[in-house]
């Protein structure tokens, strides 16, 4: 029996995003059976205190202050990989990197956030290994791209051409969509799942998902507003978020069109039944909702890489940008009252979507590390894959 295959999957948790895409490689390549894979937050353990100060400050950047935070973005956006601060940017975490490769030897790194060490570690070492990237969203930073990454995976063509105009080659770039959970709206059974939300099949269903930098009393307006004047049934997720679920609970509790609930592990069930969402517009989210058909109604987005986000899938005619509740609820009026206004945006979604983008990623980087193993057996030499003391 051939030995399985180890790689490392890096990520960072700000935001869920990274974390559920490399959660969603982890599942497709087990469901392959053929590798090992582990999940590394290299941030997180090799700089603790630093990551917990820098997702504190991205929080509060994000929430209180997201022109500072759409500023940065904006300015780091065109960064190339030998500058000075890019070399600096991405030597975080090579210690600790470097003693798990010691310890595990890993065939390969696979990154859902661009925490770009390893051309760091080879420099110093001389130990190399094949790099994949994973871009986890639909507006491409710079941060992301470096000459020695063996493979780019993207949410579109378009970022395909951006790549290849930035001079990576075509056979190194694969539009497969961002990773989702392969299981994603697998075995919906849409009566079951009204029954079981208590909902009615006879009224749409509009899905907020309840964002950080929305106050609790602008989101039960919105929350007041559809129920309202679109006469929808309104399901609000707050996810981990329990100050605000309990408070949204208490203000609706006698209003049997609002439905207020907490962190949600299914999501694509409530997906699979609502007529519209209402988001911020993370890269993993919209994927979601670009799996479903499902019409985005994108509220008030934050500048940096979500308002990127943002303007593509408008442009694509997949989304519309909301900037005040009375804009959401026209919109999403006529979303619910013209057809054809519902069918656009749904072909527009039907037209970005990439299916099964976990399992064909998590495919071709197996076929992908079988060439080159099948390739260096003819070249191997006694000193291959053997760490250089510095």
């Amino acid at each position: 029996m051939a030995k399985k295959k180890k790689i490392f999957i890096l990520y960072a948790r700000f935001g869920d995003g990274h974390w559920q895409a490399a959660t969603a490689l982890r599942q497709s390549f087990e469901c392959l059976g053929r590798t090992e894979v582990k999940l590394i937050d290299l941030l997180a353990e090799s700089h603790p205190v630093l990551n917990e100060v820098s997702r504190f400050v991205y929080n509060k950047s994000y929430n209180l202050l997201p022109q500072v935070y759409g500023w940065v973005y904006d300015a780091t956006k065109g960064m190339k990989s030998d500058s000075l601060f890019a070399n600096w940017l991405h030597s975080f975490g090579a210690l600790t990197l470097r003693k798990l490769m010691e310890q595990e030897r890993p065939d390969a790194i696979i990154h859902t956030f661009p925490t770009l060490v390893l051309p760091f570690i080879a420099r110093k070492s001389g130990y190399t290994i094949p790099m994949y990237n994973v871009v986890t969203d639909f507006d491409l930073h710079r941060r992301w791209v470096h000459p020695e990454v063996d493979k780019y995976y993207v949410a579109t063509e378009d970022i395909s051409v951006q790549l290849s105009k930035l001079g990576v080659h075509s056979d190194r770039i694969a539009a497969t969509g961002i990773p989702i959970r392969p299981t994603f709206l697998n075995g919906m059974n849409a009566k079951s799942i009204f029954a079981r939300y208590g909902l009615s099949p006879e009224r749409p269903i509009a899905l907020i998902m309840a964002a950080p930098n929305v106050p609790c009393s602008e989101t039960a307006e919105m929350c007041r507003s559809l129920s309202g004047k679109c006469r929808a049934q309104v399901i609000v997720v707050c996810g981990r978020n329990r100050a605000l679920y309990d408070e949204l609970s208490e203000i609706f509790s006698f209003e049997p069109s609002v439905l207020t609930l907490g962190f949600v592990e299914r999501i694509d069930e409530l997906m699979a039944v609502s007529s519209c969402i209402v988001t911020k517009p993370g890269g993993l989210t919209l994927s979601e909702a670009i799996a479903a058909q499902l019409p985005i109604l994108l509220y008030r987005p934050v500048p940096g890489q979500e308002l990127g986000n943002a303007r593509y899938l408008e442009s694509k005619g997949a989304a519309v940008i909301c900037r005040s509740v009375e804009h959401l609820s026209r919109s999403v009026a006529e979303l619910l009252q013209v057809p054809s206004r519902r069918i656009a945006m749904r072909n527009a979604l039907k037209f970005l979507s990439k299916k099964n983008a976990s399992d064909n990623i998590a495919l071709d980087i197996e076929r992908q590390l079988h060439i080159m193993e099948e390739a260096s057996v003819a070249t191997a030499s006694p000193s291959d894959s053997v760490l250089v003391p510095t």
